[in-house]
């Protein structure tokens, strides 16, 4: 099975058996505002959303949505992720296709 296989299993595992973890938003919102830094370097602006969050131990998988503005575009760019965050820090996303019936790309670590 491939990463993302995985990734995708602990999705579905964690959306079946959810928890009552806390954890600090101030620590998703640092670790998702640096993924999409990362992600999208050259932007002008950009803000997301999280759609859902799953938790499993200190596991947690974050459905979010980012709405960047690139310098070279004037349409902002519209993308989804799954995020595995384990023990405060992410270790995995997975960018979700927007339109139905398309696969998801291979994970990022």
């Amino acid at each position: 099975m491939g990463p993302r296989w995985i990734l995708l299993i602990m999705f579905v595992i964690s959306m079946a058996l959810p928890t009552l973890a806390q954890a600090s938003t101030g620590d998703i919102s640092n670790i998702i505002e640096k993924f999409v830094a990362r992600q999208f370097p050259d932007s002008v602006s950009h803000y997301w959303v999280i759609n859902e969050t799953q938790w499993d131990g200190d596991e947690m998988i974050v459905d979010v949505h980012t709405i960047v503005q690139e310098r070279q575009t004037q349409e902002p760019t519209l993308s989804r992720y799954l995020l595995l965050i384990v023990a405060g820090e992410l270790r995995g996303s997975q960018n979700v296709p927007l339109s139905p019936g398309t696969d998801c790309r291979e994970e990022e670590a």
